[in-house]
């Protein structure tokens, strides 16, 4: 089982992120729920969701302690990172939080995933700069079905899917050989 949170402002792919991700999963074939959770604000607001994976059914889509924070901005990190289970891993988001964790159990990784993703073409992308990333990382889903879910989920703007790939490959290859 693998219990995720993604956390940032509305407007950073936050929510679509975690979508994209249960679908990924779903395409492989596993059990999984999606829970957003966003102010009234939507853009700019804080934004979170939390993705529940595994081989049988999930009994409830509430997390108390994550396996994975995926922090967009420093909100973000300073709510949840007391959260992470003990040996757990937060993917941070370099580009806009300074600050390292203050733990020691935890694996922390800073990943410039707004400068990357400047690079690869979308400064929208930076969310799949830490898909790719975070996939990486955990080894719990499939590149190829990762691949799949992003061009499924943007088919409907085919201009950005060259792009949103991309952005996921960069993050990806920051902590893979392939």
């Amino acid at each position: 089982m693998e219990k995720l949170i993604i956390s940032g402002f509305g407007g950073q792919g936050v929510l679509s992120l975690g979508q994209i991700i249960a679908y990924a999963a779903m395409g492989e074939g596993l059990e999984v729920t999606w829970l957003p959770s966003y102010g009234p604000e939507m853009r700019g607001g804080t934004a979170n969701c939390s993705v529940v994976i595994d081989k049988t059914t999930v009994a409830s889509p509430v997390i108390a302690v994550p396996d994975t924070l995926i922090a967009m901005n420093k909100p973000s990190l300073t709510k949840f990172e007391s959260k992470v289970r003990s040996g757990g891993k937060i993917l941070i988001n370099s580009s806009l939080i300074s600050e390292k964790p203050s733990r020691s159990d935890i694996e922390a990784y800073c990943i410039p995933a707004n400068d990357i993703a400047h690079s690869a073409g979308n400064d929208k992308a930076a969310s799949l700069v830490m898909m790719g990333a975070y996939l990486a990382l955990s080894g719990f889903l499939s590149y190829d079905a990762a691949k799949a879910a992003i061009s499924k989920y943007f088919s409907a703007k085919p201009a950005f899917i060259a792009s949103n790939l991309a952005a996921f490959e960069a993050g990806y290859n920051l902590f893979s050989d392939k």
